[in-house]
C-alpha cells in the first residue's frame, strides 16, 4: 500500500480513510475469535466501556475524539472511515488498538515482533462523492473472498441497511445523509459492476 497515504498531521472535523495489512501480507485474523477480539477493541475504544478482560486494558477511551463511520475487517487487512473530532485522537486510537491486538495475537500464536506492515495508512476524504465511493469500496471488500455482503459479519454494511441493528459506536450518518434511504444506499453498493472492483481498489489505494 502506498506510503504517500501517510498523513503527518490530522485536522479535527475531517474524515479519513485508514487502512493497514499484515506484514508480508500475512493473515492477521486467522480465526473467528481473532475477529471478535479486534472488534471488541474497537467497541471499547469507541463506546467508552471499561475493559472486561486483561488483554483489553491497553485500549484508550477515544469515544469523544473520533467517530467510526464504516469499517471492514478482512483476513489480512482492515479499512476504517473515521471522522476526527480532535487532532490527537487518531494517533492515540490507532496506537492503542494496534498495540492491544498485537499483544493478544503474539501471546496466542507464540510469536514476537511486528504484525502490521509499518505505520497505518491515512488518506484525507475531502469530498462527499469520494466519501460515498470509499464507503462502497470498503463494504465491497468481502467479494474478494466470495462472501455475500449483507451476511459478512466483520463489516459495518449491515448497520447501514438496518438502523435498528446499528451499533452505538458505528455512526454511518455522514454517508447515509447523501441518500434518501438505506435501500437507495444498498442499490448504490450492489449495482456496481463487480468486475470493476479491482479498478476501484487501484484508484483508491494507489
Amino acid at each position: 500500500m502506498p506510503s504517500r497515504n501517510i498523513v503527518k498531521k490530522f485536522a479535527p472535523n475531517e474524515i479519513y480513510h485508514i487502512y493497514n495489512r499484515g506484514v508480508e501480507k500475512r493473515t492477521i485474523f486467522p480465526d473467528k475469535k481473532d475477529y471478535h477480539v479486534f472488534t471488541r477493541l474497537l467497541e471499547l475504544s469507541l463506546s467508552g466501556e471499561k475493559p472486561d478482560f486483561m488483554e483489553y486494558t491497553r485500549v484508550k477511551d477515544k469515544s469523544e475524539s473520533l467517530e467510526l463511520i464504516a469499517y471492514c475487517l478482512m483476513p489480512n487487512h482492515f479499512h476504517f472511515l473515521i471522522k476526527l473530532l480532535d487532532e490527537s485522537g487518531m494517533t492515540e486510537f490507532m496506537r492503542s488498538i494496534s498495540n492491544a491486538y498485537v499483544a493478544y495475537f503474539n501471546k496466542k500464536y507464540k510469536r514476537v515482533g511486528s504484525l502490521f506492515q509499518g505505520t497505518y495508512k491515512a488518506a484525507l476524504v475531502d469530498k462527499d462523492e469520494y466519501l460515498i465511493h470509499l464507503s462502497r469500496y470498503i463494504h465491497m471488500n468481502p467479494l474478494d473472498i466470495n462472501q455475500k455482503l449483507e451476511e459478512y459479519p466483520y463489516s459495518s454494511y449491515k448497520y447501514f441497511l438496518d438502523n435498528e441493528s446499528a451499533l452505538t459506536w458505528v455512526k454511518p450518518a455522514a454517508v447515509l445523509e447523501q441518500f434518501n434511504n438505506p435501500h437507495e444506499y444498498k442499490q448504490f453498493v450492489e449495482d456496481y459492476k463487480i468486475d470493476s472492483l479491482k479498478i476501484l481498489k487501484d484508484v483508491i489505494l494507489d
